[in-house]
């Protein structure tokens, strides 16, 4: 179980801090929710108490994984389908997962891709989204800024090899 002040990650919206713990009347069902309040846009997101673990809500990464995945996305694109739906839905079942490095791995992959090819509409929302997670966890993990993040990423990819001197997929 979390406390008030514990900083944990919620699949598909990003990371946050607990900043309460209420109990809301639902259909005449009493039930505890955590209130979760994440650093980017000032959300809050309530997360029902007894499906945490459905859900996959965990704790934050530490400083030193923060580390790993911005290393991580400095990487080499994996392989990706050609057909932009089968792209889509693996990439989709990876952010699901709320795996921080799936997560930074969907970031690195559509970034890498849309340099090179480009995105359809659906692949630049999802690589915003995936983008937003990443960030709101990493501000988290390494007690920084939103815009200190940003730059860490954009430096990143300037540093990537495999952005400009990789050749196009056949």
């Amino acid at each position: 179980m979390f406390e008030i002040g514990d900083k944990v990650v919620y699949p598909n919206h990003g990371a946050g801090t607990i900043v309460g713990i209420e109990t809301r009347e639902i259909l005449g069902e009493e039930k505890k929710y955590y209130i979760m309040k994440l650093p980017i846009g000032e959300m809050k997101v309530m997360i029902p108490v007894d499906k945490v673990d459905e859900i996959g809500v965990r704790g934050i990464i530490d400083e030193e994984e923060a580390d790993q995945i911005i290393a991580l996305l400095k990487g080499e694109k994996s392989k990706m389908s050609q057909n932009w739906n089968r792209r889509y839905r693996a990439n989709m079942e990876k952010l699901k997962t709320g795996d921080i490095y799936e997560v930074g791995g969907v970031v690195r992959d559509l970034h890498i891709r849309d340099e090179q090819k480009g995105l359809s509409t659906g692949e630049k929302k999802m690589l915003s989204n995936a983008k937003q997670i990443l960030v709101s966890e990493l501000v988290l993990a390494k007690d920084a800024e939103e815009e200190e993040i940003e730059k860490l990423i954009s430096e990143a990819f300037e540093d990537n090899p495999h952005i400009d001197n990789e050749e196009e997929d056949k």
